[in-house]
């Protein structure tokens, strides 16, 4: 049965799993918005296409692993 953490506050604020999926968030936000504006960003649509994954995977491996301070 899935029960949330007591430490949830803390966990939101500083865990590198929750970072990266906000940041992960932010590249597919950018991948819509390049859409409609293309000439607003210098990045490639297929650059952000490669790097959101990329984060995705790396919050992944990091909430595998204990991290400090949590």
């Amino acid at each position: 049965m899935m029960q949330l953490d007591p430490r949830w506050r803390d966990i939101l604020r500083r865990a590198w799993s929750v970072r990266l999926m906000l940041l992960a968030a932010l590249l597919s936000g950018l991948e819509a918005v390049l859409t409609l504006f293309p000439d607003v960003l210098p990045l490639s649509r297929s650059m952000l296409a490669v790097l959101t994954p990329a984060v995705i995977g790396a919050a992944f491996v990091a909430r595998l692993f204990a991290q400090r301070g949590l």
